[in-house]
């Protein structure tokens, strides 16, 4: 159950922008395990599909109950929502950073993270339509529509809209679920599974070897993406949007940065409580 409800939460923040799934199983001390479990699946296979089916069911009905409800709010009322979801992806910086230092660190992993925020900032920003929007695939392409939707999913710090845009593939991956396309969607399933596969051995085997330097680089991306919360909408000025729109930012930030590590904090607030009835006796 556990599980299943932090699943929910990491369907929400797959479908908020700025923010990927994969981030908050970091957060929540999940993805290690999930990259392990989906890496050596047939290795363990009952194990791991114990772990994996109730986190994905979770993830499936949080993108349900949410999607709507985060369209609503975009559409309706997009400059609060952004603010929100800005308060709410920079509340899990100080714990993602956390778990960057978990098992050792030092100034010299101060690099490969300016480095990684750097390139992601480039790629992201400045590729200058690098790639050609593709409209009508090929197999090969299709297949790569797969992987990239792997990828993007499962390296941490990674906005899938924003890779598949650079890529020239966007367009493509809404348009062929829109129109429900099996000719682009089967290959694309394909190439979903096999790189969901691969990249998740390769990141298994990066996190057993390189911990400290692979969560750097992934940390750096993390912070280089954060800027695709905002878009022309959140513009502030001397008006009271503006001013609910921060108040809004900071509210955010205080509910993500207490849930990051709700189990934690709850226990800090019980014990003040009850030192607080302590005295007061």
């Amino acid at each position: 159950m556990k599980n299943f409800l932090k699943g929910i939460v990491v369907g929400v923040g797959g479908i908020a922008p700025g923010l990927s799934g994969s981030v908050l199983l970091v957060i929540m001390g999940l993805y290690q395990q999930t990259i392990t479990a989906i890496g050596t699946i047939f290795k363990d296979f009952k194990k791991n599909l114990l772990f994996l089916v109730p986190l994905f069911a979770g993830f499936g009905v949080g993108v349900i109950l949410f999607s709507k409800v985060v369209d609503f709010l975009l559409e309706n009322f997009e400059m609060y929502t952004r603010f929100a979801f800005l308060g709410l992806v920079i509340g899990t910086i100080p714990l993602f950073y956390k778990q960057v230092k978990k098992e050792g660190f030092s100034n010299r992993y101060y690099l490969p993270i300016v480095l990684s925020a750097v390139i992601g900032l480039s790629f992201f920003y400045f590729n200058g339509g690098l790639f050609p929007e593709i409209t009508e695939p090929n197999l090969f392409q299709s297949v790569l529509l797969g992987v990239a939707v792997a990828g993007s999913s499962i390296i941490p710090g990674v906005d899938s809209a924003v890779i598949l845009s650079s890529l020239g593939l966007y367009e493509l991956y809404v348009g062929s679920l829109a129109d429900f396309n099996l000719a682009v969607l089967l290959p694309a399933g394909v190439g979903l599974g096999i790189g969901a596969l691969l990249i998740s051995f390769v990141m298994n085997k990066l996190i057993e070897k390189f911990y400290t330097m692979t969560f750097s680089i992934i940390f750096g991306l993390f912070l280089s993406i954060i800027p695709n919360v905002m878009n022309a909408s959140c513009r502030l000025g001397w008006n009271g949007a503006s001013v609910l729109s921060i108040l809004i930012m900071f509210a955010g930030f205080g509910v993500s940065y207490f849930l990051s590590d709700a189990e934690a904090n709850i226990a800090k607030v019980k014990a003040w409580i009850g030192k607080t009835q302590k005295s007061n006796e």
